[in-house]
């Protein structure tokens, strides 16, 4: 039987083991043929309650173990990932429509965020404080209790894994509610290779679900801490929801990433980055380059060698054949992705190339005249869409950059780095990659934008870790008991 064989977890979720949920069952679909793959169980809120019932009891534990043996779980669960990863890759083709480097990048990424959360789990997580009172006093940072995770359909592995792994590392239980789009490759994976780590049950629940498991998720009294990661509209309703109820909520959002292109740059090389940059996953990555800010000196030229370059790239099943870019996730995102296009269209933008589609397959595409008011340069696409708009100096390069509401990826090309440092220290934005494109994450970076990208929190890294799933304790010790003069 092979590791995520479909009779393993056919029309059910993890909870204790693999049973079936009371919410019910729903296909599983190859986004390029339409095929179903099988059924995966569908969580409701009944479903979610007692899951956080559990994951409450069996946390307590889990954080009582000692730090190495979470540590050994954790580290095989990377090594499980490496093991796995043809297979769980092949998922990731058939049911996220990636194509096979991008589902390499995700099985890579995932054993990495293991192998770094199996380091948190003896991480110095407190501090020795002065106190004007005789008495020793501590600073500590204990786990949370029980983490809720909601993660996306475009890259289900690594923006699950990424909360999961280190939540699990230190002490806490945790609750993932995958996109039910993808919940093989970003739920069932996972749990299967905890499940193969020697995590004990009840520590980990995954249950793919609709909008009303995430809200059971964010409202239940178990749930100490949220870990969202999605578009900003439904970040905003997370975040409401979350706080009414005094959580504690981690937003990673939408975003409208600049890549701006200065007059030296080698513009064979920026066209290929800019490609890459807006056409990597069919353009659905939140760090995706969604506006090229191109110096007008050089902007005819650049226009040309990425119209070339979208015209040239083969789009199609990436399971049956060499394509760089997959099926769009769903007909409702391709016919959101159109509208924005012919809109844009309609507004006075040049179709440079692209604009077509067949099925759930969006040709790259690129528009030239834009302005800053033309739907597919203001709006996040979340497509295949590269809108390029000139500009005329530093000035007007900063300006564009800065007028959208996101903050999350900014990318700049040219010769001179400390001209390059000098512009993005003027644009708020929680990445910035200098001769580099907007798309780019590492298990041990610090992940996360600022403004409508998301809270200011951040994923990755020792630090941002322990900040978003321990709480912070004040501990005083002292020989007796004091006299007050009550």
């Amino acid at each position: 039987m092979s590791f995520l064989e479909e009779s393993i977890w056919h029309a059910a979720v993890y909870s204790d083991g693999w049973v079936k949920p009371t919410g019910g069952d729903a296909p599983v679909k190859a986004p390029a043929t339409g095929h179903e793959l099988g059924r995966i169980g569908v969580a409701d809120a009944e479903d979610v309650a007692r899951a956080a019932s559990r994951a409450a009891r069996a946390q307590r534990s889990w954080a009582a173990r000692p730090y190495l043996e979470r540590a050994a779980i954790l580290r095989r669960a990377g090594q499980l990932w490496e093991e796995h990863a043809a297979e769980v890759g092949d998922w990731l083709v058939r049911e996220a429509g990636s194509i096979p480097p991008k589902a390499g990048v995700e099985t890579d990424t995932a054993a990495q965020e293991c192998y770094e959360a199996a380091a948190l789990a003896s991480h110095a997580v407190g501090e020795i404080i002065p106190s004007a009172q005789p008495r020793l006093s501590l600073v500590r940072r204990l786990p949370a209790g029980v983490v809720g995770v909601i993660s996306p359909f475009n890259f289900p592995l690594i923006l699950a894994i990424r909360s999961v792994a280190p939540a699990l590392a230190l002490g806490n239980a945790v609750v993932l509610k995958p996109d039910p789009r993808t919940a093989v490759s970003g739920g069932v994976a996972i749990a299967r290779i905890f499940e193969e780590a020697g995590l004990p049950e009840g520590v980990l629940h995954v249950l793919p679900g609709g909008a009303d498991a995430g809200e059971a998720l964010v409202t239940d009294p178990n749930v100490r801490v949220i870990s969202f990661t999605g578009s900003t509209a439904a970040g905003r309703r997370v975040g409401e929801v979350a706080a009414r109820h005094l959580k504690r909520v981690h937003l990673e959002l939408g975003g409208n990433s600049a890549l701006i292109v200065l007059e030296d740059a080698d513009l064979d090389l920026a066209a290929s980055a800019g490609a890459w940059g807006s056409f990597l996953h069919q353009g659905q990555i939140c760090m995706t380059t969604g506006r090229h800010l191109v110096h007008e000196s050089v902007l005819e030229p650049y226009l040309r060698r990425l119209a070339e370059k979208a015209d040239h790239l083969p789009v199609g099943d990436p399971a049956t054949g060499q394509v760089a870019l997959g099926p769009i996730i769903d007909e409702r995102q391709r016919d959101k992705i159109h509208a924005l296009v012919t809109s844009s269209v309609d507004a006075g933008a040049r179709l440079v190339a692209g604009g077509t589609y067949e099925g759930l397959f969006y040709r790259p595409t690129v528009l030239a005249d834009v302005t800053p008011d033309t739907p597919a340069y203001a709006q996040e696409v979340f497509g295949p869409v590269a809108p390029v708009i000139g500009f005329g100096d530093v000035a007007q390069a900063v300006s564009l950059a800065k007028g959208t509401e996101y903050g999350l990826s900014l990318g700049i090309l040219g010769n001179d780095v400390m001209a390059a440092l000098a512009i993005a220290e003027q644009i708020p934005s929680g990445i910035v990659h200098i001769n580099d494109q907007t798309v780019g994450d590492e298990a041990v970076a610090p992940f996360g934008g600022v403004g409508a990208s998301g809270t200011g929190s951040r994923f990755g890294g020792a630090a941002a870790n322990v900040e978003a799933f321990t709480e912070t304790q004040w501990l005083t010790m002292q020989g007796a008991i004091q006299p007050y003069p009550f």
